[in-house]
């Protein structure tokens, strides 16, 4: 309820300070665990990615914005759960594994924190190794568009991507990266037309 009554007001200011297009909604789906994944420019994005979603979201937030009790308490609520950045932290993972098996949305940004300019970077691996254990798909998103007053953002959901072949299997290190790294080029190649993902 908490996530619902926030989610209207903050649709409510959005609708005022931008104008907003969601394409490819219908990609994600209805029910069962699945991982959103988007590029991330801006401290707005998770915003809008709440606001794009038809579900609600959890999501990774480096450990530092739980330190202020309101802020931190404010965001738990809103489903987020802290993470020790840079240190391969376990427990985030664990989270993220039991999230996913009770059938919850999750975000992740691939890329692991804020890019500027376009700059292309590697993907980090977590979105890879969490799809693959929990086994469930990825879907792809692409968030466009400067956030300047009234300019158009848009947001583009691409077509699941699936790990299926791979549940059975062990994956080297080599292997997660090369997936991560593919979900991140799908994000990159979406635009406002929904360009369709390439299955792993």
């Amino acid at each position: 309820m908490f996530y619902k009554i926030c989610r209207m007001i903050l649709r409510f200011i959005m609708f005022f300070a931008f104008r907003f297009e969601f394409n490819g909604q219908e990609n994600i789906p209805e029910t069962g665990g699945v991982i959103l994944a988007y590029n991330h420019r801006s401290n707005w994005d998770p915003v809008i990615a709440g606001l794009s979603s038809k579900r609600p979201l959890t999501f990774m937030a480096k450990e530092e914005l739980f330190k202020n009790p309101f802020f931190g308490v404010l965001i738990k609520k809103l489903g987020a759960f802290p993470i020790h950045r840079g240190k391969g932290d376990i427990g985030a993972v664990k989270v993220s594994l039991s999230i996913l098996k009770q059938g919850k949305c999750m975000l992740m940004f691939p890329e692991g924190h804020r890019i500027k300019n376009g700059k292309k970077v590697k993907a980090k691996p977590g979105v890879a190794l969490i799809a693959h254990r929990a086994q469930v798909k990825i879907i792809p998103a692409q968030i466009s568009g400067e956030y300047k007053w009234m300019n158009k953002i848009t947001v583009t959901y691409g077509e699941p991507i699936t790990l299926e072949k791979y549940y059975d299997s062990r994956l080297e290190p080599e292997k997660i990266q090369e997936i991560a790294d593919g979900v991140l080029d799908t994000i990159r190649s979406l635009n406002e037309f929904g360009n369709k993902a390439v299955s792993e």
